[in-house]
């Protein structure tokens, strides 16, 4: 069946008696009036979500439907289906600790749903994680559907260690079954790292290329232009590890890294994932370089230590460049170097795959062949390869096969948000972009270990101008590891 054929038959499923809930706990914060209300207002105007959905929003903060309404044409874009959506749209002010406001949450959701239909509801969880638990188990005692499925997004961060995470998988399992549970980094939804696993599976000539015998390196970035902005205070709890590192870079390492799963379904896709993860190596301290932004040079931009939201003296790393080894048959002795921090020169993500030189060099000052996937912003998978310039010389040129997305492909109104299809594929149940209990242990087993010895041992992080490219010890750790930067060469799509 095809995806088409598939959503056809999912909207058939609402028209005949089923009826869709969704429920934004924490309605009034910042991630729902950044992220969530927009998706699902993008969802509801594309007509990937029915018409007659209930969308309810949940929160202390006191207020009538009607200014949850103003609220939500203060976020929401100007659109000719922007008061249709807000017509479906409630509010419920309750608190998170005990089952009241739960209770009454319940109570209008029945008012508002279909007699003896089938009463769908997801949950999304736009709160901090000290009241996840309290939040989930008033939902399970009182808001729960009675006659159809229960869904619940839990966005990250999931823990701060090992321990925690744990902690906090066995409590929420007391509540919601694993199935129930949509656990979401929302870089799986962006439309590149998608389209990772149809690049590796549907195009043959990758498949081998791809192991220790033809890639030198793989280098994964992510790299943001702006510092904490007054946040220090919520970053500095966690730091760029436990922000970026250990969940969206790892989670794109997988998929690049990982053995062709036997089916597309989540289980089988997730399952592959775990597995590598499970190959890769104890980090060692020798092989990371942490970092802190300073000011920048010319004093316009704040060093992370100025923001009085940050404790004084915090040693917490903005910036980290890790070097994991995976010991398996396909990668043992290629280095994944993930590599991610604020205040940087640009905001970029991209995996750069580096291949082996050719074993007869017949040509001297050969570049590296490179395959580049940009993640964002320009999304592109381009081949860096060595041409020879044309006319009368045998010079070489470093040039590229090019698939700039917004050159090869007609995208009206842009690519979707990555929100936009998470929350669809709850809506679905479909499980595949999202991180199963497993994935998430195996995860923070990788990277426990070395945040208690930078913790423990109070590694000062090396400080960094605000604007620059980072400490310049992480550009040696990844020389050691031979990845190889070159710098006549030059992307056209960064100049688009």
């Amino acid at each position: 069946m095809s995806s088409s054929d598939k959503f056809t038959n999912e909207l058939k499923s609402w028209n005949n008696g089923e009826v869709l809930s969704i429920i934004v706990i924490g309605a009034s914060g910042d991630l729902a009036k950044k992220k969530t209300f927009p998706a699902l207002f993008a969802l509801f105007r594309l007509g990937f979500i029915p018409h007659n959905v209930i969308i309810c929003g949940y929160a202390r903060t006191k207020m009538t439907t009607l200014e949850f309404h103003s609220f939500l044409r203060s976020c929401l874009k100007k659109d000719e289906k922007l008061e249709e959506f807000i017509l479906r749209c409630e509010y419920v002010s309750g608190q998170y600790e005990g089952t009241q406001g739960f209770t009454d949450l319940s109570i209008k959701l029945k008012q508002l749903e279909i007699e003896n239909s089938i009463n769908n509801r997801v949950f999304y969880f736009a709160i901090p994680p000290s009241i996840f638990i309290p939040v989930a188990c008033a939902i399970n005692n009182c808001a729960r559907s009675q006659n159809g499925w229960t869904r619940v997004v839990v966005e990250k961060p999931f823990g701060r260690d090992l321990e925690s995470a744990q902690q906090l998988s066995r409590q929420l399992a007391t509540s919601f079954r694993e199935e129930e549970l949509f656990r979401i980094d929302h870089y799986l939804g962006k439309e590149m790292v998608q389209n990772l696993m149809v690049f590796r599976f549907s195009n043959s000539i990758f498949e081998p290329l791809w192991n220790r015998h033809h890639v030198k390196c793989v280098l994964i970035t992510f790299k943001e232009d702006i510092g904490t902005d007054g946040r220090g205070g919520y970053f500095d709890n966690y730091g760029i590890i436990r922000d970026v590192m250990q969940n969206h870079i790892l989670q794109i390492m997988a998929l690049v890294a990982m053995e062709p799963p036997i089916s597309s379904a989540a289980r089988d896709v997730r399952d592959e994932k775990v597995k590598l993860l499970r190959s890769v190596a104890q980090l060692k301290l020798e092989d990371v370089v942490v970092g802190q932004y300073g000011p920048s040079k010319d004093q316009t931009k704040k060093g992370y230590l100025d923001d009085p939201t940050v404790p004084r003296g915090s040693i917490t790393p903005t910036f980290a460049t890790a070097v994991l080894h995976v010991n398996n048959a396909r990668w043992a002795g290629t280095p994944f170097i993930l590599k991610c921090g604020k205040a940087l020169n640009e905001r970029k993500a991209e995996v750069r795959i580096q291949f082996h030189a050719p074993a007869t060099q017949l040509f001297t000052n050969q570049p590296q062949n490179e395959l580049v996937i940009r993640v964002q912003p320009n999304e592109a998978i381009y081949w860096k390869f060595v041409s020879k310039k044309p006319g009368l010389s045998c010079d070489l040129e470093q040039t590229e096969l090019d698939l700039t997305y917004h050159s090869r492909f007609e995208i009206k109104g842009g690519l979707p948000d990555a929100y936009e299809r998470l929350i669809l594929d709850v809506t679905r149940g479909d499980h595949n972009l999202f991180v199963r209990d497993d994935e998430l242990e195996v995860a923070w087993q990788i990277f426990t270990p070395l945040l208690k010895q930078l913790e423990q041992k109070r590694i000062q992080p090396i400080i960094y101008e605000f604007g620059g490219r980072g400490p310049s010890e992480s550009d040696l750790l990844l020389q050691k590891y031979n990845y190889s930067r070159n710098l006549d060469y030059s992307w056209r799509g960064d100049k688009k």
